[in-house]
């Protein structure tokens, strides 16, 4: 028996060793058992997937668990992101939405993410209850989708049209359409499939169907993206480039020159647009990882920041219930007041189309108007794959504060919300903390130069490795 966990964002785990249609079932009947604990009345619950390997089995699976326990499954009838999972859920008027996916995870991976009715990360208690209710074993239901689906248990739905239909009624795409021109990387994900149809004369990259994703883990990093930076500097005509990962709700973007522009940075963008070009207000919540910048941009607006831990549950727990403008996390998720609280790397992407389509600036503009707020910085992070012990040897070291500098930085403060973050001064900083998804140790870093972040970087692994 495989002891299933739920990390920062969902169950995640290898295909065929662990990911099975066995663990699928178990985890799908224990959230059919905590929703039939919430309430006696009539239940369904939308089921979508994205492009990753298996994806429509495993969501065979889940659906024939939740039928065969009187649960309604609203079914997409095509590949959805992530987002599209969410909203479906809060539109339809489902209890729970059910994403087969492993986001940014490696290709071998697959998922089972959870969706509460308000179109948002189940809260972490609510996650917790679910884990507590897994069996040890139990049987896939032998019916088939057809027989559910002529008990009325079974309903396929175009989630696409809801989304499309969302974002039509929120944005002047007439008005996006006619100024801006982008390039577009969907990372063989599932933004592929709604993203043209939102902008039509995109240049596509990796938009066909891989469920392998070429090998390559389908994260919205610089590292990953060079092919869309190189579309960027080599097509003049282009104004920008987006990137999504696997389930599209994270996002990358790259400027007219084909230079990164990172969560930090969209995330102050956002923040700046919706506050000083359209009098939005509200609260900024933002993950542990995210630069303190954005506690300065929040000072000088007058807007209330609240850091959590990391891992979007958190934030969105508080935008379900207060008054949130934006939640935003480093990994490149982030959610604004007046959609879901739930993260859309598309969604996100037409915000700055936006803001570039009304002032007429470019990009690369708008990033310095943001550093006349904040001032300019830099931004990288590291991932260093090692052995589990030695991952367990740095946590430990970190808990009994054995680091005070890392090469020539010395440590001024530490703070500790979630991982480790060692403050060199006011602004910069290293920052360690295990994967919650993955066998990886991250290791991120934030200077005023790209240099001195890289050096920051280099240091921080001599000493960790040593």
């Amino acid at each position: 028996m495989v002891n299933i966990k739920f990390g920062t964002d969902g169950w995640r785990a290898i295909i065929a060793q662990e990911y099975t249609t066995d663990n699928v079932a178990r985890v799908a009947i224990a959230t059919a058992k905590w929703l039939k604990k919430q309430s006696k009345d009539p239940q369904s619950v939308v089921i979508g997937h994205d492009c990753r390997f298996g994806g429509a089995m495993f969501a065979e699976v889940a659906a024939k668990v939740f039928c065969a326990n009187g649960i309604k499954v609203l079914m997409a009838d095509k590949i959805a992101t992530t987002p599209m999972v969410s909203l479906g859920t809060a539109k339809l008027g489902a209890q729970q939405g059910i994403v087969i996916t492993a986001s940014h995870n490696p290709p071998s991976y697959n998922g089972y993410k959870l969706k509460a009715a308000y179109g948002g990360p189940t809260s972490p208690k609510d996650i917790a209850a679910v884990e507590a209710l897994i069996p040890k074993t139990t049987k896939i239901p032998t019916e088939s989708l057809k027989d559910f689906e002529e008990k009325e248990l079974l309903e396929y739905v175009n989630l696409e049209k809801i989304y499309l239909k969302a974002v039509k009624k929120s944005f002047d795409l007439k008005k996006i359409n006619k100024k801006i021109r982008i390039g577009y990387d969907a990372m063989y994900g599932a933004g592929m499939f709604v993203l043209p149809k939102i902008l039509p004369k995109a240049k596509l990259l990796h938009c066909d169907y891989n469920p392998s994703f070429k090998g390559q883990a389908p994260e919205p990093l610089d590292r990953n993206l060079q092919e869309l930076s190189k579309l960027l500097r080599k097509n003049k005509k282009l104004m920008a480039g987006l990137a999504n990962d696997g389930d599209a709700d994270r996002v990358g973007l790259y400027d007219e020159k084909g230079n990164f522009v990172d969560s930090h940075h969209i995330i102050l963008l956002v923040i700046h647009y919706l506050v000083k070009y359209k009098g939005m207000s509200g609260k900024v919540v933002t993950a542990f990882s995210v630069t303190d910048r954005v506690k300065k941009m929040c000072e000088e607006y007058g807007l209330e920041q609240q850091t959590t831990k990391i891992g979007f549950k958190y934030i969105c727990d508080i935008m379900a219930s207060e008054d949130v403008l934006l939640g935003g996390e480093e990994s490149g998720g982030i959610a604004v007041k007046g959609f879901i609280p739930e993260r859309d790397g598309i969604w996100i992407g037409l915000i700055i189309f936006e803001f570039m389509a009304k002032t007429g600036k470019s990009l690369s503009k708008l990033v310095k108007e943001v550093y006349k707020v904040v001032g300019k910085f830099c931004f990288e992070r590291n991932d260093l794959h090692i052995t589990n012990e030695l991952k367990a040897s740095i946590m430990e070291k970190c808990k009994n504060n054995e680091f005070d500098s890392f090469g020539k930085y010395e440590v001024e403060r530490i703070e500790n919300v979630d991982g480790y973050k060692f403050f060199f001064n006011k602004y910069d900083w290293v920052m360690i903390r295990p994967s919650g998804t993955e066998p990886v140790l991250r290791v991120y870093a934030e200077a005023s130069s790209k240099k001195e972040v890289k050096d920051i970087l280099e240091e921080t692994k001599k000493v960790l490795l040593t």
